[in-house]
């Protein structure tokens, strides 16, 4: 700063805080906005036009206050311009914080000075230069793996000289596995994202001295970069930028792996499904993902408030290295994983999610039933308005007990109707399940079809026709709801 203020051709003029004119100065910033503080990153002189500085001696000390906050270097404002009177309080404020207040002679233009100030600092921009080279070349020693992820991040922590972690921004845990977890008040400032916002940099104030600072990574909206300086230090944003940048870089290749085997995955269990595997080949291949069937359970999960959590949730199951295997039908996704991990599965799917969990699966030959009991339980945990149901409570509610119970309940009860053309079959099951689902109100269940209700009193006496079932006796309305869960 002392060189600057000595340089006569820029007409630089020192207003206050004469005791601070060795601060070092690496950029130059030029804005008229209001609460300026905000669009500088660390080091700046910060030239404006005088239409920032508040006329108040309150806002004025406010306003060197901040500036120095975000680490701005001095304040330079343009002489018989739109400044107001500059206020003693603030000359005393600027003594005070070490903070030099300055004035740029009319009409010396702005840009001269931020070419002086460009100059000046070469050595500095080129010592970034290398360093942002040093930052890219570490992605290049980084494969797909998640044990390569830490290697990035550590060689990241060595460039910018503080800890750096990529954190899911929901959960504030780290965004790969294998990392001993960060502390609850840093977890917190991910999933809150409250501070003050500094050239793409978020500051969140932590205990004692301490501060968190974060920023986004390009392309993943669910990561964040975390670094965690020592309270003297002030890592370059710009730098902050660069580390987040090569962090996405390394995320897309980590995704693409993730991605592939979850394809993987649900292809084999979509083979086992459709029985194209015999039970011993399915039985192996499960193994090899790390699925004991004596200790696995089927699970399946919806979110219908926020699907993309749905979508992503193999990914909390990867970061937690839970084996499974995973494939979406519909907006249902069905999940085979050890029982003692359905607690991850629940979290990930969030508030809104709510999941069905089948017995046991035991033996190959019974993934295709389990997926029937999760599947069922998932029905009545809706129904119930429960996050989460075991087949084994939710089995006084069902009926049937196995497939096989369903099955026969289904042929004994509903056999006939099954029996007709397929759009005739489900017109007249639509038109049942609406029927006791609505309290068998023959007006209502005419309204939700969309159709007369001489036409819903036709299709019940037709069904009561074929089932020889009568919709006014408890014990057949009783089989024929039980029937309809069934199917």
């Amino acid at each position: 700063m002392g060189e600057l203020v000595e340089m006569p051709h820029l007409r630089l003029r020192l207003h206050s805080g004469v005791g601070a004119l060795d601060r070092p100065v690496s950029w130059t910033h030029t804005t008229d906005l209001p609460e300026p503080w905000r669009w500088v990153a660390g080091g700046e002189l910060l030239m404006t036009n005088g239409v920032p500085i508040p006329r108040s001696a309150s806002g004025q000390e406010e306003l060197l206050r901040q500036l120095v906050e975000h680490g701005a270097a001095a304040l330079a404002i343009g002489e018989h311009m739109y400044a107001p009177p500059l206020t003693k309080r603030l000359a005393r404020t600027s003594e005070e914080l070490g903070f030099p207040v300055l004035w740029i002679a009319y009409p010396m233009p702005f840009v001269a000075i931020s070419r002086a100030v460009a100059e000046a600092t070469l050595l500095e921009q080129s010592k970034r230069l290398i360093r942002t080279e040093r930052i890219y070349q570490a992605l290049q020693q980084v494969s797909s793996q998640s044990s390569e992820l830490q290697k990035l991040t550590s060689a990241l922590s060595r460039e910018l000289g503080c800890g750096v972690r990529v954190c899911d921004r929901l959960t504030g845990h780290d965004w790969y596995p294998g990392v001993a977890p960060l502390h609850e008040e840093i977890r917190n400032a991910v999933t809150e994202r409250r501070g003050k916002l500094r050239a793409g940099v978020i500051a969140v104030r932590l205990h004692g001295d301490r501060r968190a600072l974060l920023v986004d990574v390009p392309m993943h909206p669910d990561a964040v970069l975390v670094a965690l300086p020592e309270p003297t230090e002030q890592p370059d944003a710009l730098l902050l930028q660069h580390a987040a940048t090569v962090c996405a870089l390394a995320l897309s290749q980590v995704r693409l792996t993730i991605e592939h085997d979850r394809r993987t995955g649900a292809e084999l269990l979509l083979q086992i499904l459709d029985a194209e595997l015999p039970p011993s080949v399915a039985q192996r291949q499960l193994e090899e993902w790390g699925l004991r069937l004596a200790e696995v359970v089927c699970v399946a999960a919806r979110n219908d408030d926020d699907p993309d959590l749905l979508r992503n949730a193999h990914l909390n199951l990867w970061r937690s290295a839970v084996s499974h295997v995973t494939v979406h039908r519909g907006g249902t996704s069905l999940t085979l994983l050890p029982d003692d991990a359905v607690q991850v599965l629940e979290q990930a799917l969030g508030q809104g999610g709510q999941a069905g969990v089948s017995d046991l699966v035991v033996r190959p030959d019974r993934v295709v039933d389990a997926v029937r009991e999760a599947t069922w339980a998932l029905d009545i945990a809706r129904e119930h308005g429960t996050p989460l149901l075991r087949y084994a409570d939710a089995d006084p509610l069902l009926g049937p007990r196995s497939p096989a119970e369903a099955r026969a309940l289904i042929d004994r009860v509903l056999g006939r109707i099954i029996e007709l053309p397929p759009e005739q079959a489900g017109e007249l099951l639509m038109t049942l399940r609406v029927f006791l689902e609505n309290g068998r109100s023959w007006q209502r269940t005419a309204e939700a079809l969309h159709v007369h209700r001489q036409t819903v009193l036709y299709r019940v006496r037709r069904i009561e026709q074929l089932t020889g079932k009568r919709v006014a006796d408890t014990g057949d309305l009783a089989a024929l709801w039980l029937a309809l869960k069934a199917v």
